[in-house]
């Protein structure tokens, strides 16, 4: 084949993903008034038809819990949990919802580890995320003492971290560890800018990251994931038959 026609040649169209291939979100904000998601109940049942529509059959909502700004509790989530469930058998809609939590790795993070009160899903998964400005101090340790106790981290949006972009020795060192890598779908879309975009193709071509997320917080975040139905690389990593989504 010519240069000219290697350039130009045609990228066979796909067809829309039913995100039936996914089965579970497992990171989205959907408990009202908690955190900077969902603001209302109504809010709650709208984005949950919207992902029954779109072929989910479960989410694991995962609210934050930051020792500054959204002090969630299980107790908080769990009884925000039981609002919604009853509100979805009023509805007569088929997804089902959990609820786990999405951790601030601070210093916070360290007593609720020795006090083994986090909430997790599946096999004690937990997911966790970081600071944008820079890698916390302290990281390794936190982690050490995370499966020390018995659970599975899981890195939430790895691809959105500055200080790991292109940094593919680091994130290798979290894989070899045992550290699982949840990536943002919209990340695909460019809606986190250019460089999280090639962050996260290049993810997942590397086969490096475990599950996906809508990380949804508002109706937008899903319109933004039904556009990328036909998006090459969602293709590619829903088709990856280890998906941890696919396991709940």
């Amino acid at each position: 084949m010519s240069l000219f026609k290697k350039l130009f040649k045609k990228t066979p169209k796909l067809d829309p993903l039913n995100f039936s291939m996914i089965g579970t979100d497992l990171h989205s904000h959907l408990i009202p008034g908690i955190d900077d998601g969902s603001k209302s109940l109504e809010d709650t049942l709208a984005l949950l038809r919207k992902f029954e529509a779109l072929g989910y059959q479960k989410v694991i909502t995962t609210p934050h819990v930051m020792s500054d700004f959204y002090k969630n509790t299980p107790e908080i989530i769990l009884a925000g949990l039981a609002k919604v469930r009853e509100a979805l058998k009023k509805e007569g809609l088929t997804i089902t919802i959990e609820a786990a939590a999405e951790y601030y790795l601070d210093f916070h993070l360290n007593d609720l580890i020795a006090e083994k009160n986090l909430l997790t899903f599946g096999e004690n998964y937990v997911l966790f995320e970081l600071s944008f400005t820079q890698e916390p101090k302290g990281i390794n340790e936190t982690l050490f003492e995370m499966m020390t106790e018995g659970y599975k981290p899981i890195l939430a949006h790895v691809e959105r971290y500055p200080f790991y972009f292109n940094n593919w020795k680091r994130i290798e060192e979290y894989r070899d560890r045992g550290i699982l890598l949840q990536l943002n779908i919209n990340s695909l879309s460019g809606h986190y800018g250019p460089q999280v975009k090639r962050m996260a193709e290049q993810l997942i071509d590397r086969d490096w990251i475990d599950c996906i997320g809508s990380d949804c917080h508002h109706m937008e975040h899903l319109n933004m994931l039904e556009r990328l139905a036909t998006n090459p690389h969602l293709h590619k990593i829903a088709q990856k038959p280890t998906l941890l989504n696919k396991q709940f």
